[in-house]
């Protein structure tokens, strides 16, 4: 029998797991949380990431001892998270019971196994016939990337985060862009870190180093910077960094190795998983994966204050919208992170512009917000990039591969903007307004034919330019004040 608190803490996931398994893996919510709200009114983006680091491990540290010295007396597994606070146990019921049954904990959420494997095709082969074309990847020439590289625009100074399947670190069009390799040697402390404790494939459990089981992350990867300084310009911004975190074991993640990644961002550690820095964070952090309720994720609000909490911190959580477009149906929009208001969120197009028919539209139903979704598009069908091995392949398309494209954008636009750094509502803005408004005659969530944004397209198709040098200086004369986004009425429509 199911006990009063369980029953009324669990998520139907973990009491449906419990009818069939010992031990169930569970996410336990704690009731306090930080109060982050403070970090709006800082200015830059190093204030905002000490702050929103000491508050949320402060929190965890002063509510968390009493439940995990439980723990610890129950011999119950557990892993302890500050990046939200909550921690993950595998658990029988007993214990569970207990669990619940404590005034301190607000909820038991599910910690399902998640398959990727609507997000992308089967693992491809290299291309066959040498290398690439001697020219740039096409999708990166119809956002206008050239151009901005022509100005000196590359992305230098900017450190691109992926959490993803892994990554191939040493290709040729990868190993340059990494920030633990100085050009000699590697030094993988606080530029890598593996989420996978059991399992994992070709690549083991706890990978000491950059390792891609599927091919899908090294996919990402090339898009926002990969470049091998030859015929291979695969990449947004070859100017930037990279560091990765893999967040599923051959395709299959879950809440917690999901969370398990934006906590290492937000403060990277070294190779123990110690002494944490949140100076290193990246500036933006791609997300190609979802959390569908199809797979177990039915709450909808599983990851939610995760990203949340990274916003504030003043990095962008760009996040694709997934594919479940088929048929043109709306509000298929419904899996975190792609559905929360802190989430940049993706949609795909092919090189026309035209919506990729598997580009999952909004608005978003299933938390009851009617919130209008995608915020942009970008290319995502047939992109050429990197996989691993040293090879190349075009068998890629979905809102996996936007995503990419847009925070190589945002790398750029940090480059050539440096006064939007850590203002997640600017960065956000500017890439809005930059997009080519795109019109569309699905509907969706009421849309007219002529509405712009939209819940096909959102504000339009991916574009940057030398506009992007202006950006400040616009600001400035429309008398912007750093680290707010008034300035931005005089600028955005």
């Amino acid at each position: 029998a199911t006990t009063e608190p369980l029953a009324e803490k669990s998520d139907p996931w973990i009491l449906q797991e419990l009818a069939g398994h010992d031990l169930v893996e569970a996410l336990v919510v704690l009731e306090p949380q930080a109060d982050l709200a403070p970090a709006a009114q800082l200015t830059g983006r190093e204030a905002k990431l000490n702050f929103v680091f000491s508050a949320l491990t402060e929190t965890a540290a002063r509510t968390q001892a009493d439940l995990l010295a439980d723990l610890a007396r129950r011999g119950v597994e557990h892993r302890a998270f500050w990046i939200a606070n909550m921690v993950w146990v595998r658990a029988n019921a007993e214990d569970l019971s207990a669990i619940a049954g404590r005034l301190d904990v607000k909820r038991l959420a599910a910690n399902p196994s998640v398959s990727q494997s609507s997000l992308w095709p089967e693992r491809p082969q290299p291309e066959k016939g040498g290398d690439a074309p001697e020219s740039i990847e096409a999708s990166l020439t119809h956002v206008g990337a050239p151009t901005l590289w022509g100005a000196g625009i590359h992305g230098e100074g900017i450190v691109v985060a992926g959490q993803d399947t892994g990554y191939d670190w040493d290709h040729p069009a990868l190993l340059s862009h990494y920030r633990g390799f100085d050009g000699v040697t590697a030094n993988h402390n606080y530029h890598w870190h593996d989420a996978i404790h059991s399992g994992g494939g070709s690549c083991g459990a706890n990978s000491t180093q950059p390792c891609d089981d599927n091919s899908h992350g090294t996919h990402t990867m090339g898009t926002m910077v990969g470049d091998d300084g030859g015929s291979n310009q695969v990449g947004m911004a070859p100017g930037a960094r990279w560091i990765g975190c893999r967040n599923m074991d051959q395709g299959d993640g879950t809440p917690a190795t999901y969370s398990e990644c934006f906590q290492f961002f937000l403060a990277p550690t070294d190779l123990n998983d110690l002494n944490p820095n949140p100076l290193l964070a990246p500036h933006v952090i791609n997300n190609s994966w979802s959390c569908p309720p199809s797979e177990g994720c039915t709450d909808p609000t599983v990851m939610q204050t995760l990203v949340e909490n990274v916003r504030a911190a003043g990095i962008l959580v760009v996040v694709s919208a997934t594919n479940n477009g088929s048929e043109f149906q709306c509000s298929r929009i419904e899996d975190p992170a792609a559905i929360y208001d802190a989430s940049f969120t993706v949609g795909a197009t092919n090189n026309s512009d035209a919506i990729a028919s598997f580009s999952s539209r909004g608005p978003v139903t299933i938390d009851g917000s009617d919130r209008r979704k995608p915020d942009i598009s970008a290319p995502g069908v047939s992109i050429r990039s990197s996989i691993p091995g040293g090879g190349y392949s075009s068998a890629f398309s979905g809102t996996s591969m936007a995503g990419p494209h847009v925070a190589g954008a945002a790398a750029l636009l940090l480059q050539a903007a440096s006064c939007l750094d850590g203002d997640v509502d600017a960065i956000e803005a500017a890439l809005i307004e930059a997009a080519l408004p795109l019109t569309t005659s699905q509907g969706c969530g009421g849309d007219t034919t002529t509405q712009v944004p939209n819940n096909t397209y959102g504000a339009g198709g991916l574009r940057v330019s030398l506009d992007f040098l202006d950006f400040c200086a616009r600001l400035f004369l429309d008398g912007f004040e750093s680290g707010s986004t008034d300035g931005w009425s005089a600028v955005v429509p």
